[in-house]
């Protein structure tokens, strides 16, 4: 018998996480590591199992995550997003608590680009009269 694979791509400003679930006991495994070594602020690992608890599937899936990109508070949001359109394939019934919690809009904030005459991208040369 086949494992059941479900995939999501989540991203939240520079992170890109691969979301995969299979079928298991509910380890979290990020870049060949448990959560916890992972990602060491609790808030973070909370952020992650959000979609599994509004979901009520916090013990049934084996969550393996390939991320890149950003800081941690990104990949953690970039993981939760992934998390979330994973179970959209797993049953579609999921789909309005997932939407009202706000779990499968993608972040749409980046890094404002440097801008040429400033020193960052609204910073401007400090002013001087004379």
């Amino acid at each position: 018998m086949a494992t059941s694979k479900y995939y999501g791509t989540g991203r939240r400003k520079k992170s890109i996480a691969r979301v995969y679930l299979v079928p298991g006991t509910g380890k979290i495994t990020i870049n060949k590591r448990d959560i916890d070594e992972y990602l060491g602020l609790e808030t973070l690992k909370v952020i992650v199992r959000q979609p599994l608890v509004a979901t009520e599937t916090d013990g049934k899936f084996d969550v393996l995550v390939n991320v890149k990109g950003g800081g941690y508070t990104g990949q953690a949001g970039a993981i939760r997003h992934g998390i979330a359109r994973a179970l959209l394939q797993v049953d579609a019934d999921y789909r309005p608590v997932l939407k009202k919690s706000g779990y499968l809009t993608r972040d749409p904030r980046m890094k404002e680009r440097k801008k040429y005459g400033l020193k960052a991208a609204r910073r401007a040369p400090q002013f001087s009269k004379r």
